[in-house]
């Protein structure tokens, strides 16, 4: 995937849902107050992280891990599987936090070689992703904290989903323009 194409995307997937939060702002904080404890939004996010890691290990061509990869895969498959049984409360944030962290590697590994300094954008953005992957995974009810206080008035979902469409735009723009 191109850091154009990666951009664009990221972009218009953060800006479009921004739109309904301005737009009802009460149904958008209902529905961000539901998240942290949906198992059935965990389960895709669980799923989605498991497959993506399965298929980084799967990428990987250092030797010595070569006669190790059935077992891996097999453990990390196990893994993803065993957070789904046993480990439900709070499914969706630890899949968000995992499928976070996945995310600020290909946006990392897509920037690294661009030479315009617009790519600090995407650096540091994905570098919040992985403090907020490793904060929420250690500590999941920090999420759910976290939306309570962002959404308790109405002003603060229009000011949060504001600054949060400003950002998509600018990456989709960013991807449109200068990584083209």
């Amino acid at each position: 995937m191109t850091l154009s194409t990666l951009c664009i995307t990221l972009g218009l997937g953060v800006a479009i849902p921004q739109l309904y939060g301005l737009a009802n702002p009460g149904a958008f904080r209902d529905a961000l107050r539901k998240f942290p404890r949906q198992t059935g939004a965990g389960y895709v996010l669980m799923a989605i992280a498991t497959g993506w890691f399965l298929w980084h290990v799967k990428q990987e061509n250092i030797a010595d891990f070569s006669a190790f990869k059935p077992i891996m895969y097999a453990g990390f498959g196990l893994l993803g599987l065993g957070t789904c049984i046993f480990l439900k409360d709070f499914l969706a944030v630890r899949g968000l936090a995992l499928v976070l962290l996945l995310l600020a590697k290909l946006v990392l590994d897509a920037q690294r070689w661009e030479v315009s300094d617009w790519r600090w954008v995407l650096g540091v953005w994905a570098y919040l992703w992985i403090i907020a992957g490793i904060w929420f995974t250690v500590s999941p009810w920090r999420c759910r904290d976290l939306i309570e206080w962002k959404t308790a008035t109405d002003t603060r979902v229009k000011i949060g989903c504001a600054l949060r469409l400003a950002l998509g735009v600018l990456v989709a723009g960013l991807g449109a323009t200068v990584f083209r």
